[in-house]
């Protein structure tokens, strides 16, 4: 129920009609619709709501594959809530992939990331480069692989999905991603502010892109890829600085105003990622949006949210934001759990006929 999850719930229906897809989630961000034609769940046969450290391991019975997408999702909430990043990133996902072994899952699908690379000057780094995992957040994903990972076997494939940046329109929209934010702040004010000083490598992949990747992962051979696979997933011509983005974008707006910070510290968070083995194992499953198409989709999807908030960045679409205003309220501790009193009630819809 966050950013990615609608986009692959869509996906995996379109794909798998008749399949029996259940939902579990916080519900941290369940009210950020910023697409909503209807609930994005409502495609689920049950949606759950719990939290992930607590996980209900009867949920597991007869199920075939999870797909494990649940975390505390970027830097900036990584370094806000630490301790609670590495609880939920690292041991409960390590937790919930143990007992799907037991239950009898066959396929475990992890959503990594390619931050895990952290600062790497020299090439684009592949899978068997070395680590330099720079936050709370890229670190929780190294050792969430690793854990994983010991416990496949020919009977528990386990698939570590090393995503380049997400990007693109979602029915619960976050705008604290790079292209996301400069989209918006050209919507919205008619310039764009870079601050950094541009110069940093990201390679970025739109969310539809991820649910391919995701339904590939699902039911990929294990004969021919083995019962652990860590796979880098984007594509090539996908690497960008962050100027060559905020320019792509000033294309698509005629006239609008990009400065860059020139004097900003350096940003260690910069890397190119090689994608050749995704290509090679996964043929039919590679990217297919281009930038030109992933920033006309975000833009169609913020007019026609009739979006016009200059200040943006204070608002619900950055999720920091969301959990911020939730522990001011009082309806999470500070270990982002609900308090009594706050916590959703377990609802299970019937899937639409």
């Amino acid at each position: 129920m966050g950013y990615v999850g609608p986009v692959v719930v869509r996906h995996l229906r379109s794909v798998w009609a008749d399949a029996e897809l259940i939902g579990f989630d916080m519900g941290y961000f369940a009210q950020c619709l910023t697409s909503p034609r209807f609930f994005p769940e409502a495609l689920l046969n049950e949606q759950h709501f719990g939290d992930v450290r607590r996980f209900p391991m009867d949920l597991l019975r007869g199920v075939d594959a999870v797909l494990h997408l649940a975390a505390i999702s970027n830097d900036p909430m990584g370094n806000a809530f630490e301790q609670v990043t590495l609880d939920i990133n690292h041991r409960a996902s390590v937790d919930l992939a143990r007992h799907a072994k037991i239950s009898g899952v066959r396929s475990f699908v992890f959503a990594s990331s390619c931050s895990v690379y952290g600062y790497a000057e020299r090439g684009a780094r592949n899978e068997a480069s070395p680590l330099d995992p720079l936050t709370a957040y890229a670190k929780s994903k190294v050792l969430s692989e690793q854990g994983v990972g010991l416990l496949a076997d020919s009977e528990f494939t386990v698939t570590c999905l090393r995503f380049a940046t997400a990007c693109g329109m979602s029915e619960r929209l976050r705008l604290d991603l790079v292209l996301n934010d400069f989209v918006a702040s050209a919507v919205a004010t008619n310039k764009i502010t870079i601050l950094s000083d541009g110069s940093p490598w990201r390679p970025l992949i739109h969310v539809n892109d991820m649910a391919r990747a995701i339904e590939w992962a699902i039911e990929r051979d294990p004969n021919v890829s083995g019962n652990l696979l860590v796979v880098n997933v984007g594509a090539d011509e996908w690497n960008y600085q962050v100027k060559t983005l905020a320019e792509a974008v000033g294309h698509a707006f005629p006239g609008i105003e990009i400065s860059i910070n020139k004097s900003a510290q350096p940003d260690k968070r910069s890397y190119r990622v090689d994608f050749a083995r995704f290509r090679s194992l996964a043929p039919n499953h590679q990217p297919r949006i281009d930038l030109t198409t992933a920033i006309n989709g975000l833009r169609a999807g913020l007019e026609q949210m009739n979006f016009h908030d200059q200040d943006f960045r204070k608002s619900q679409l950055m999720r920091l934001n969301t959990l911020s205003v939730l522990r001011k309220s009082d309806v999470l501790n500070d270990n982002l759990e609900w308090t009594t009193g706050s916590r959703s009630p377990d609802v299970q819809p019937n899937r639409p006929q």
